[in-house]
């Protein structure tokens, strides 16, 4: 028999083979037992442990002077832990007291009590109740094994409506939310997140960070022990530049309004910070939040979430005559002691454009223009001026583009002027240019726009961005962002343009159409106007600024109140009180008689240096 060996060649290649085996082996192990040793870990612990998480406290939201807007309160959920298997008349009991307690249809109860039997997981049966469900639950415990009540945190908004488009509400994430959030550990599929405001812009630094029971399950999933329970981790706490009492002035002055519409924005010129911003009609964000085990005949649909002060665009109407006397003096093409005459009336040819004061002004100078809010100077002046210069002022002072405040959906406006119907190769006619001169025809800005060209005049030419955090601390107790002003761009006026301009919009308010807002110990700085509105009563508009005499501006403030009807009558008494609140505890005591009138009366003379009859109203 002839013996065959086997080739060292193929003995090598066996062994390599196996070398090779052996070291996939190895590595495998390695990676698995070292460089994954985490990960896979994190899976096994997932697997042997469920979290029922408990919702941390958001951070709160304070005013500059230390109001809270926004905090939380105790929220109570009702949780279920399924122990041996009850039988099906003792659960259709237990979902029938609790339907009785919780205000929740018997079915869905029923529903999820019998899931939570078979899955053997514990559920959530309700959150978010009111104390008194709560008390009532508890006697329940005592009768049903397996229920349990943990405690989590609810938003709550101390003041309802108070600054609501600013502050924003939270609610619970949608599947288009979830995309976004879902990555992120501290969120679950149920978890709530701000869907408006500063509650959406800032979110994650709201959010704290959950808390949870951490259970034990078996390799079916079944509900073994609870292991511990693990605190949570509250947010940041954001501290705006809002000044509360300004707010409630500009708030409580829309609501008393003749329509109780309209925005009211106020900024420090030396900065930009927002003082106050004010949208109505307004909403209550504890709708959203509100306990689950009371029913609520709100609709969510009718929210009037739109923002009028960022996104409401109108007609400036004559608050633009400040911008065509800037473009007039700048341009050197109208003295400022140059008279034109007002009968009442401009003939241009074609077309009659009427003043709003039917009887005339008379011989009116620039000053006088400025005061009296007279049409037909403006219908000269524009002429003079011409509409291009016009419009590169309105320009200039950056109308037509957003002021870059951080809130979603600011609008820009509309710039009308001949380059854009050059560019959409249409005409221009003379009524346009009448039109432009007195902030009518299709010129349209927001009032925190107005509020910017107001703080533009009083600060000296720079546009600072629009920003309303002040600071955020962290829940360790330290500030981790701080708001800065942040200079956008400057636009350059002669000193003899600023001087004679101050000197028109202080006449508005000494013998003008703007004397509502007279203030002893005041300078206040303004301008009215009262926008045509086809689709219905027109619109009031006062834009100003104050200060202390021979001090700095330091509130410029826009008011619009929609179909208002006249911007003197209508939004200058909120620009009074917004001053007013502005300047609290430094001015002089000032001793004011009241006449006896009826009770109507008595609440329209509130606080005025003057009686009512001499005011002034500006049509246009």
């Amino acid at each position: 028999m002839i013996e065959r060996g086997i080739s060292q060649d193929r003995i090598n290649l066996l062994w390599s083979l196996v070398t090779a085996v052996a070291l996939v082996f190895a590595l495998r192990l390695v990676n698995l037992q070292i460089l994954m040793h985490a990960h896979y870990r994190e899976i096994a612990e997932r697997n042997r442990t469920q979290i029922l998480s408990q919702a941390a406290p958001r951070g709160r939201i304070y005013t500059r002077d230390s109001a809270a807007v926004a905090t939380n309160k105790p929220s109570f959920s009702l949780i279920y832990f399924p122990g041996e298997m009850k039988s099906a008349e003792a659960m259709d009991g237990m979902a029938r007291s609790l339907s009785h307690y919780l205000n929740i249809p018997f079915d869905d109860l029923q529903a999820n009590l019998y899931r939570a039997v078979k899955k053997g997981a514990p559920m959530r049966l309700a959150e978010n109740l009111s104390s008194k469900a709560m008390f009532s639950l508890s006697e329940l415990k005592t009768m049903y094994s397996g229920i349990d009540i943990i405690v989590e945190a609810r938003r709550y908004y101390p003041f309802g409506n108070y600054l609501s488009h600013l502050t924003g509400y939270i609610s619970k994430m949608d599947a288009k939310e979830w995309a976004v959030y879902g990555k992120d550990k501290n969120y679950a599929m149920d978890s709530r997140i701000g869907k408006a405001g500063l509650e959406k812009m800032y979110e994650r630094d709201l959010k704290g960070k959950d808390g949870g029971i951490y259970l034990e399950v078996d390799s079916r999933g079944r509900l073994s022990k609870i292991l511990e329970s693990r605190k949570w981790e509250t947010g940041a706490d954001i501290y705006l530049t809002i000044d509360s009492k300004i707010q409630s002035a500009a708030e409580e002055g829309l609501k008393k309004s003749n329509t109780g519409k309209g925005a009211v924005v106020a900024i420090d010129p030396r900065s930009g910070a927002i003082l106050a911003l004010a949208s109505m009609p307004d909403y209550d964000p504890n709708r959203f939040v509100s306990y689950s085990d009371q029913k609520s005949s709100d609709s969510m649909k009718a929210l009037p979430e739109f923002n009028v002060a960022v996104q409401g665009v109108y007609p400036p109407a004559s608050t633009f005559k400040i911008l065509s006397s800037i473009a007039a003096l700048e341009s050197g093409r109208v003295s400022p002691a140059e008279t034109f005459f007002c009968p009442g009336y401009y003939d241009a040819g074609s077309r009659v454009f009427k003043c709003w004061e039917k009887k005339g002004h008379g011989k009116v100078d620039l000053i006088q223009g400025l005061a009296k809010s007279c049409d037909v100077y403006y219908y000269n002046l524009g002429i003079r001026t011409g509409a291009l210069n016009i419009e590169k002022y309105a320009r200039l002072f950056r109308l037509g583009v957003p002021t870059g405040i951080p809130l979603p959906d600011e609008k820009s406006g509309n710039i009308f002027g001949p380059s854009k119907r050059a560019a959409n190769k249409s005409y221009w006619f003379i009524g346009d240019t009448l039109n432009l001169a007195i902030g009518q025809g299709e010129t349209l800005v927001t009032p925190i726009q107005m509020a910017q060209v107001a703080a533009v005049i009083a600060n000296g030419g720079i546009f600072w961005r629009p920003y309303y955090v002040d600071h955020i601390v962290n829940n360790e107790g330290q500030i981790s962002f701080r708001g800065k002003p942040e200079k956008i761009s400057q636009i350059q006026l002669k000193e003899s343009t600023r001087a004679i301009l101050k000197e028109g919009l202080r006449e508005v308010i000494l013998s003008g159409t703007g004397q509502s807002t007279k203030i002893e110990g005041v300078e206040v700085f303004g301008k009215t106007g009262t926008a045509q509105n086809p689709q219905g009563r027109d619109h009031a508009w006062f834009v100003a600024f104050a200060q202390l005499p021979n001090g700095p501006a330091e509130i410029a403030v826009a008011v619009l109140v929609e179909h208002g009807l006249h911007g003197a009558s209508t939004a200058g008494p909120i620009v009074r009180d917004v001053v007013l609140a502005a300047m609290n505890g430094r001015l002089p005591e000032r001793r004011v008689m009241v006449k006896t009138l009826p009770a109507a009366g008595l609440e329209a003379v509130a606080g005025s240096t003057m009686p009512p009859a001499a005011v002034e109203e500006d049509e246009r």
